[in-house]
C-alpha cells in the first residue's frame, strides 16, 4: 500500500499557503497540517509539520532556549514548490501492508492526528 497527499494547509495563516509569502524568506517559522491518505482513495488523515529556516530557529533558541525539536522540516529559505516537494518525495518513499503501518511511518515526521490514540 502506497499513500498521497491530498492537501496542504498552514494552521497559521490566513491566506491559503500557496498564497503566502512570509515577510523574510530567510527567517520564518510555520506549521503545516498534510492531509495524507492511501494513493487512490478519498480518505485522509492529518499529519502536522514546522516548517522553519535556521535563522528563525535560532532567533527562537537566542529567547526561549533550550528548544525541543519534532515533526520539523528545515529549508535555507521560504519556497512552497521546494517545502511540497520534500514532504511528496518522503510520502511517496513510505509504504507498508496497511494503513496503520503507512501512518506510523508518516508520523515520525509529522504530528499525526490519531498519533497515541488507544482504543478503550
Amino acid at each position: 500500500m502506497k499513500a498521497e497527499i491530498k492537501s496542504l494547509h498552514s494552521l497559521l495563516l490566513e491566506d491559503r499557503l500557496i498564497d503566502y509569502w512570509p515577510d523574510d524568506v530567510s527567517n520564518f517559522g510555520t506549521w503545516i497540517r498534510a492531509y495524507i491518505g492511501p494513493q487512490g482513495e478519498a480518505s485522509s488523515e492529518s499529519f502536522d509539520i514546522h516548517v522553519c529556516t535556521p535563522e528563525w530557529l535560532k532567533a527562537q533558541c537566542a529567547t526561549q532556549s533550550p528548544l525541543w525539536g519534532r515533526h520539523m522540516l528545515f529549508v535555507e529559505v521560504y519556497d512552497y514548490d521546494a517545502i511540497k516537494t520534500a514532504i511528496e518525495r518522503y510520502v511517496a518513499a513510505v509504504d507498508g501492508d496497511d494503513w496503520a503501518d503507512i501512518a506510523a511511518k508518516l508520523s515520525r515526521v509529522g504530528a499525526w492526528e490519531f498519533e497515541d490514540y488507544q482504543d478503550r
